[in-house]
């Protein structure tokens, strides 16, 4: 079985809304073991994400489509630097395939940046048979239920 590693990596964590599974714990943990967080930041305006460091939680408050943002409290952050992304998911497959909420704010963030690792969080009881894509969707590599760490199809 796969571990999750952090250790000398620059993590991308997104800020859980409802229904998404809650990061809060594993943002503080990070943090206590000193590895750099960076959370996305919503630019509807161009449809993209901009990054920003956080060390403390208590910056964060509601802001675009309610999505907890570090607003007044941004340290900017170099997409370059991170190695890992923590990404909400809505829907999932054991292919890697993710639903998210369609306007493709991750998957254009992931195209330009295909350095970086993906880890998918859902509940299992979101995961189904198959999730369609096109050339624009970007695959989870590792995908974290409450059952447990996820192999994707084709890993070995």
């Amino acid at each position: 079985m796969k571990q999750i590693i952090f250790y000398g990596e620059e993590v991308l964590v997104y800020c859980a809304k409802d229904p998404e599974v809650e990061t809060r714990w594993l943002i503080n943990h990070l943090i206590s073991l000193h590895i750099p967080v960076i959370v996305p930041i919503i630019q509807k305006e161009d449809v993209s994400l901009r990054l920003s460091y956080l060390q403390d939680l208590n910056c964060l408050k509601v802001s675009t489509f309610h999505v907890p943002e570090p607003v007044g409290s941004e340290i900017a952050a170099d997409p370059k630097l991170v190695t890992t992304a923590i990404i909400p998911l809505l829907g999932f497959d054991r292919c890697g395939g993710r639903l998210g909420y369609g306007a493709g704010y991750y998957d254009r963030f992931l195209s330009k940046n295909t350095h970086i690792k993906t880890i998918g969080i859902a509940y299992s009881c979101q995961e189904l048979q198959s999730i369609p894509s096109d050339v624009n969707d970007v695959q989870m590599d590792i995908i974290v239920t409450e059952d447990g760490i996820l192999t994707i199809c084709g890993d070995s």
